[in-house]
């Protein structure tokens, strides 16, 4: 049996790459899986993945800007599988860029999908999390770099999902949920793009990984998810978790 065997989790942004590998994991260590996304097909693909390894996936449309489309996904779940006891955040839309060229547009998106989708998301989950929840964010070491050029908004918008983290965290602990963060690095199709994009710049920053690579999504950040939310980590929470080979270093 799996470590998570009984659980049921739900998992946003889970067609590609970071939630994806995340679905797959949490699958792998015997969780049921809601993955939920805004492009069907995506989510589709991943579901069907975790079934043909012989697991249990449903694949669930939504976009996390709409609290209606949260409501009806979060109660799609808990129909589906008879409850919730895993949440994990992790759709996110980003706004690049320096502070003079980032579109009010794109920052709003980014909090839109970010922190404000985060709260109505641990919302929403909350009462079916009473008891024995377990509620993973994902951050960014971004906003922990002594220079955030060019990407303060997005930055902005993963440290205010990490106040949130921390905050559930106290709020929440005597209601049986813990709510940790996760701030992963490992490959991307964002990440990917931009390697061919920028192989200097690329090469460049994987020096500054003190394990000389980038993660993988599922073998190397899904696991570290898998343990918050097992028996293992149930004296966590409120921690962030940097999964990234070295490169955040957290004060």
């Amino acid at each position: 049996m799996g470590v998570l065997e009984g659980d049921v989790a739900l998992v946003t942004g889970a067609g590609q790459g970071i939630g994806r590998g995340i679905a797959l994991a949490l699958a792998d260590a015997g969780a049921r899986v809601a993955v939920v996304g805004r492009t069907l097909s995506k989510v589709v693909d991943t579901a069907d993945e975790i079934v043909r390894r012989g697991g249990d996936a449903v694949a669930l449309q939504c976009d996390v800007t709409d609290p209606v489309q949260i409501d009806g996904a979060v109660a799609a779940v808990a129909a589906q599988y008879g409850g919730l006891s895993i949440l994990v955040n992790n759709a996110q839309t980003p706004a690049h860029g320096m502070l003079l060229d980032v579109s009010e547009d794109d920052y709003q998106g980014s909090m839109d999908s970010g922190p404000l989708a985060t709260l109505r998301l641990m919302r929403a989950c909350h009462p079916h999390l009473k008891g024995r929840g377990s509620i993973v964010n994902l951050g960014s070491a971004a906003g922990l770099k002594w220079d955030p050029t060019g990407t303060g908004a997005y930055a902005a918008a993963k440290e205010a999902v990490r106040v949130l983290t921390r905050t559930a965290a106290c709020e929440w602990g005597a209601d049986g949920i813990r709510v940790n963060a996760v701030l992963p690095l490992a490959s991307s199709p964002l990440m990917d793009e931009w390697a061919e994009l920028n192989p200097e710049a690329y090469d460049e920053y994987l020096r500054s990984v003190p394990l000389g690579r980038l993660g993988d999504a599922e073998s190397d950040i899904g696991p570290a998810v898998v343990f918050l939310c097992s028996s293992a980590a149930r004296y966590i929470t409120g921690h962030s978790l940097p999964v990234d080979g070295g490169q955040a270093f957290l004060r």
